[in-house]
């Protein structure tokens, strides 16, 4: 066991963060992207990207005095096991350019498919309670996308992905997981996405539950989160809630964390 590099949460006046909606983007990012900022003590924004502006923001990022914690909302990296049936070297690098080289994500999943068609979890997903292995059908092109055409030309750039591959970057790049985080707090994890009254109203719940916790909500982005059907914006809140601290295994060094 070993402890990684943790972030810490010191003061939102010293340090940006950033919640990012990725996962949802069925389309492996290409829009549909959310990405809510603490620039102030007292301000929020959340503003819709497509992935060669999310991609300018966090490169923006590393050049700036202040430091930037990106929360990403896709899995990381690959298990252990599937580096192992495919005789990939057991190093994150080396996964996600394996994974690259393949280049995109239906051919990927197939090539994962050819030695198993089962769905292997990460000990990050067992830890946070995941409700998907990375390679998921419903998930696998955000998952493939984030490694390959996100996180891969950021680590090239510098950028720092925790706790994968850290640097003295300004910029670091870590995965979240907005259901895990409900899980977590205790706030409903289902029921809040979708048209109609019920939906509407656990939007409410979670979004005033997470004002009371600390989060400014401004009573724009209050009425943006309830009213945002597909509960984009919502999720691009929750990832900024404070980070998960905690001792991580030998394995996060490969597959990734989810803080």
């Amino acid at each position: 066991m070993w402890k990684a590099a943790v972030i810490l949460r010191k003061s939102v006046i010293a340090m940006q963060f950033h919640g990012v909606d990725f996962s949802g983007a069925d389309n492996g990012g290409m829009h549909k992207i959310r990405v809510a900022s603490w620039k102030s003590p007292t301000e929020i924004s959340v503003e819709r990207a497509d992935r060669s502006a999310l991609m300018r923001m966090i490169l923006a990022s590393a050049k700036s005095s202040e430091h930037h914690v990106w929360r990403v909302d896709a899995a990381s990296g690959l298990p252990v096991s599937t580096l192992r049936a495919h005789s990939i070297d057991q190093s994150w690098l080396a996964a996600a350019r394996w994974s690259a080289a393949i280049g995109s994500p239906r051919g990927w999943r197939t090539q994962l498919r050819l030695i198993s068609r089962e769905e292997p979890r990460r000990v990050a997903d067992a830890e946070a309670r995941t409700p998907m292995a990375p390679m998921n059908l419903r998930v696998f092109k955000a998952t493939w996308t984030f490694i390959c055409e996100v996180l891969l030309p950021l680590h090239e750039a510098g950028v720092s992905i925790a706790p994968m591959a850290p640097t003295a970057s300004h910029a670091t790049v870590c995965e979240g997981n907005s259901s895990s985080v409900l899980n977590r707090l205790g706030f409903p994890t289902r029921g809040y996405k979708g048209e109609g009254d019920p939906p509407k109203r656990v939007r409410a719940l979670i979004a005033r539950r997470l004002e009371e916790s600390g989060i400014p909500i401004s009573t724009n982005l209050m009425q943006q989160a309830i009213a945002d059907s597909e509960g984009d914006v919502l999720d691009a809140l929750i990832l900024l809630t404070p980070l998960v601290h905690t001792v991580v295994p030998a394995e996060a060094a490969v597959e990734g964390w989810i803080f």
